[in-house]
This record gives C-alpha cells, sequence and structure tokens, in this order.
C-alpha cells in the first residue's frame, strides 16, 4: 500500500486522436458550401453590388506598414459632407459612413471624396415601388441597362511604386544620417532660445544706434 495522499498513476502514452489530430477530409464540401452560400447572397441582394458597401481608402497603422492602402470601415461625415452627400441618404445608396474615424490630412480627405464622387457617378438608384420614381432615381432604360457588380467596389490600389536600381551618387555616400537626426532634434529644442536671444541682440543694437544719436 502506497502512504499518503498520492495521485493515481494515469500516464497517458498514446496519443489522444479526438482531441489532438485534426483532418480536413471536409475541404471540397466546404468549398462547394461557401460557393452555393455565395451565390445565395448574392441572389438575396441583387441588383446590390456582391461585394456589399463601398468603403473609403486608408493606410494601414503604425510606421512599418503605413506605406500601404486598405479599405477602411467607413467614410468620415467631412468626407461625405465634401461629396456633396449626408450620412443619412449616404447609407441609404450603398455607402459604409464611419463616424469616429477622422480625415487626418487633407490628401486623404480629396482621395476619399473623389471615391465618393466616382461611385455616385456609377451609381443607378432603383425606384423603391414599380412605377413610382422620385427625385434621384435611374431612369427606365438606365434600370434595364444594369447589371450586377460581382468583383470589388473601386478595388483600393497600391500608389507606391518600386525604385529602379541605380548607381549611388557621391553626396549619398557622404550623407550622415545620424548628424543630420541630431542636428535637426537640436535646431528644434533651441528654436525658441535662438528666437529670444537674436530679438535681444536687435533690441541691444538699436538701443546703441540711439544713444549715438
Amino acid at each position: 500500500m502506497v502512504r499518503h495522499n498520492n495521485v493515481v498513476p494515469n500516464a497517458h502514452f498514446k496519443k489522444d486522436w479526438q482531441n489532438r489530430v485534426q483532418c480536413w477530409f471536409n475541404q471540397p464540401g466546404r468549398k462547394q458550401r461557401r460557393r452555393v452560400s455565395r451565390q445565395q447572397k448574392a441572389v438575396a441582394i441583387a441588383p446590390r453590388p456582391v461585394a456589399g458597401l463601398v468603403r473609403p481608402a486608408v493606410r494601414c497603422p503604425t510606421a512599418k506598414y503605413n506605406s500601404r492602402m486598405r479599405s477602411g470601415r467607413g467614410f468620415t461625415l467631412d468626407e461625405i459632407k465634401e461629396a456633396g452627400l449626408s450620412a443619412k441618404v449616404a447609407r441609404t445608396v450603398g455607402i459604409a459612413v464611419d463616424h469616429r474615424r477622422k480625415s487626418r490630412s487633407v490628401e486623404a480627405l480629396n482621395r476619399n471624396v473623389q471615391r465618393l464622387k466616382e461611385y455616385n457617378e456609377r451609381l443607378i438608384v432603383f425606384p423603391k415601388r414599380a412605377g413610382k420614381a422620385k427625385k434621384g432615381d435611374a431612369s427606365a432604360e438606365d434600370i434595364k441597362a444594369a447589371s450586377q457588380l460581382t468583383g470589388a467596389i473601386i478595388p483600393v490600389t497600391q500608389q507606391h511604386k518600386r525604385e529602379k536600381a541605380r548607381a549611388i551618387t557621391e553626396e549619398e555616400k557622404n550623407f550622415n544620417a545620424f548628424y543630420t537626426l541630431r542636428m535637426a532634434r537640436a535646431n528644434a529644442k533651441y528654436v525658441g532660445v535662438r528666437e529670444k536671444r537674436a530679438i535681444a541682440k536687435a533690441e541691444a543694437a538699436a538701443a546703441a544706434a540711439n544713444k549715438k544719436k
């Protein structure tokens, strides 16, 4: 008999197949199920675009990825206003609105306003009820010619281009990045002190000139 309150030996030396091994034998079936689901969704939302709402082009966060563009959550209220729309109307014509996002630069604002204007030019608004068209609705000819968009709505493209290989110039070889950064930091730090010193020097010179007179 073992003394004390010891653990009952229960060493598991066999692999637990049910919990540890994952098989993907149902991949073909899932692929077909996803395809059928996409088709059903497209039919359900027709004649609206399959991709859903149009979204803004934004930059990825952090310094590592901010050179890359991607689609964002929604357009800002300023962008919608600049495009000549209202947030209430924008939501009814397939435009995603995000009241929390802010346009941090004029470049980003103009880019997304241009996206909205381009979308608005292509937009065909069907009347809510057949035969009862109102202001802003498309004509019968436009409605007849309309087709459901299956791809991305105004796809976001990367704007930066790779630079071609070239020889390094003498100026680039002599450039000292560390020294340049240190000088820029020092200039920013002492800009107020130097301005104050320059004003004091100018005032002293003016006082000296007045004394000579």
